[in-house]
């Protein structure tokens, strides 16, 4: 990723995304308002900072991009796999219990909060669309990267080996260690978990979350993945991590839109009445509740 600094907020870039007409950006903790333990640009509004901050936060984020804040849409994080398809209304919006976003409409700025998840951004240059993930574990156990390539196909179109993604800083394996539950979890998510734990001892596992959704969205049929290889616990000087810093913390934001690329671009969007039978290369795919992946009822506020 390439790392900006500008006015205080320092920002990181995927090098594969940096492409006309999309425009993403993952902040840091740097360039905010709020004190310590939060400080300084916290974006989390459940983690008892003062609200005036956060909104100030946001007030300096949506500056920093050119944004107004009736652009926005963002959601209410549960560890979940929703992932909903917004457009124009949807500004301002919270969207409950959800934690992906996707849309293809030029101005619909797109926000996910983070502090150890992993964001994950996708676009699709074929037909101009871009994809938000919030992905921890449970996100992972319940196929949420799978998920946002799946609402991308059935809301425009996508085709997953067209996809470029993004894998934003989260925990790496040096700071993330599981019990049995998690790696009982990955045995029915993934294609290879041995691959993603290593076992620490007894009852404990060492979890590599940014290689566990790279593998989940290449079973997916992504080809290009850009990994950040950035962990939040050990660069806490630039990010929130709620396990280094035994939850008492705040959230970073990412951020992305689109930008229109023209009138012969716009006229080619595709619509919703698009069918997966049109192309069989899409037919696995088909599926928003594939077999073996076990639902999480628990959930844990992250905004």
């Amino acid at each position: 990723m390439l790392r900006q600094e500008s006015n205080g907020l320092v920002t990181y870039h995927f090098e594969t995304l940096r492409v006309e007409g999309l425009v993403h950006a993952v902040f840091t903790r740097l360039g905010g308002c709020s004190p310590v333990p939060f400080a300084s640009l916290n974006v989390g509004r459940l983690v008892d900072d003062d609200e005036s901050n956060v909104l100030e936060n946001h007030r300096r984020i949506y500056a920093h991009l050119g944004l107004q804040p009736g652009q926005v849409v963002t959601t209410r994080q549960v560890h979940g796999n929703r992932v909903a398809a917004v457009d124009t209304p949807d500004g301002a919006r919270i969207v409950p219990n959800t934690d992906g976003l996707v849309t293809v409409t030029p101005g619909v700025a797109l926000l996910q909060r983070f502090a150890d998840c992993q964001p994950i951004l996708l676009y699709d240059p074929e037909h101009h669309a871009v994809g938000l993930v919030h992905a921890g574990w449970r996100g992972v156990a319940q196929g949420v990267a799978r998920r946002a390539v799946e609402a991308m196909h059935q809301a425009f179109g996508t085709r997953p080996k067209g996809l470029v993604a993004g894998l934003g800083p989260a925990i790496g394996p040096c700071c993330y260690v599981v019990g049995d539950e998690v790696a009982a979890a990955m045995g029915y998510a993934l294609p290879d978990w041995k691959a993603v734990m290593q076992l620490e001892g007894e009852g404990q596992w060492r979890f590599d979350l940014p290689a566990a959704n790279a593998q989940q969205l290449a079973a997916a049929g992504v080809r290009r993945i850009e990994m950040a290889g950035m962990c939040t616990g050990c660069n806490v000087d630039e990010f929130y991590s709620h396990r280094a810093e035994q939850g008492k913390t705040g959230r970073f934001a990412a951020v992305a839109y689109l930008q229109p690329r023209g009138a012969e671009q716009a006229e080619a969007v595709p619509t919703k009445t698009r069918k997966q039978a049109d192309d069989p290369e899409l037919a696995p795919f088909d599926s928003l509740h594939p077999a073996g992946f076990p639902a999480f009822d628990q959930g844990a506020d992250s905004q």
